[in-house]
């Protein structure tokens, strides 16, 4: 049997890349992590890593071995909160990783509802793109994410020069994603649905809400009266919009039109005075919608776009460890349906 000791190390080369980040990531010194390298590599017979200029490059026998490295490391970080929380059943502490749009909006209120119903519990949050939080609940480094993939079904922007169902681009079926999810072509996410990963079999699916892409108009703008807004009805504005782009420049173009770019930002209240002062308008999924309220500024859903799916992602023998269970479940009443939505709330 491996030392998990040995293993926590191949996992940390595996992420880091050389021995020097490795040792600096665990407190070791440099000797000890080629020490239990070496160890390591004797007990599996093979050679695990090869070097490559300053650093070390895993074999296929060393990166098979760190892919189960992360889910024992995993089993046993889970199996370690669930004794403690067994030991200690009035308290307990939950590492949750999520993306940007949720931490300005779905966490802080399910984070609220825990403070006044579980004041006892201790949540560390993390906020990171979808791709990320894979990675560190993989890693066991969370017990929980919050991510998000794409509905693209009955879509126009899975027709002619959007992104297909299967994630490459229709117009010249070259792949939009990496292992990761969706990027532009300076390889930014694109901001305009938090790209899609493709989520480990062995992890649960949790689902919580699905999210809108809105535009943010000033509010006596001519199209604030309608519910609802096509790309179509706005070719004549200036936008301000993030950098991933990729998506929305599609969905332009397919609209027939080219947008005029007034100003690019990637700060969600940067945006929203932007568009309240009127230098453009701008694009924002719902859930981001709620962190900043200008009453110069109204949301309003863009037709025939892709709906985004928000899950939350976990180990199914997470359940089991007390502060994980109250924080899905809090982050589940949360996000229950609700009239109240600020496009709703702003078309009124």
């Amino acid at each position: 049997m491996y030392d998990p000791r040995q293993l926590q190390v191949l996992a940390e080369v595996a992420r880091t890349g050389t021995y020097t980040a490795a040792a600096d990531a665990l407190g070791y010194t440099q000797p000890a992590i080629s020490y239990q390298m070496r160890m390591l590599e004797r007990s599996v017979g093979a050679p695990l890593v090869t070097r490559r200029g300053r650093g070390v490059q895993l074999t296929p026998e060393g990166r098979a071995l760190a892919r189960h490295a992360g889910t024992v490391l995993a089993a046993l970080r889970t199996a370690e909160d669930e004794l403690a929380a067994l030991t200690a059943p009035e308290a307990g502490r939950v590492r949750l990783s999520a993306m940007q749009s949720s931490c300005v909006s779905l966490v802080p209120r399910a984070l609220g509802t825990l403070r006044r119903t579980r004041p006892e519990l201790e949540v560390t949050v993390t906020q990171a793109e979808c791709h990320v939080s894979h990675g560190l609940l993989l890693e066991g480094a969370v017990e929980l994410a919050v991510m998000c993939d794409l509905d693209f079904n009955d879509t126009a922007l899975s027709g002619s020069s959007g992104v297909t169902r299967d994630g490459t681009s229709a117009r010249d079926g070259t792949s939009k994603h990496d292992s990761t999810g969706t990027r532009d072509s300076a390889g930014t996410p694109d901001s305009t649905g938090d790209p899609s990963v493709a989520v480990d079999p062995r992890l649960r699916r949790v689902p919580l809400l699905t999210d809108r892409r809105c535009v943010l108009l000033p509010a006596d703008h001519p199209a604030a009266a309608s519910p609802t807004v096509s790309l179509a009805d706005l070719a004549g504005e200036r936008w301000v919009l993030e950098s991933g782009r990729t998506r929305f420049l599609a969905a332009c173009r397919d609209a027939g039109f080219a947008p005029r770019i007034a100003a690019t930002a990637d700060d969600q209240l940067t945006l929203h005075s932007l568009v309240a002062n009127r230098i453009g308008l701008a694009v924002m999924n719902e859930l981001g919608v709620t962190a900043h309220f200008d009453p110069r500024v109204v949301a309003r859903p863009l037709t025939d776009w892709p709906v985004r799916r928000v899950f939350a992602l976990l180990w199914p023998d997470t359940l089991r460890i007390p502060a994980a269970a109250a924080l899905l479940h809090a982050l589940r009443d949360t996000a229950g349906p609700t009239n109240d939505s600020p496009a709703s709330r702003q078309a009124n």
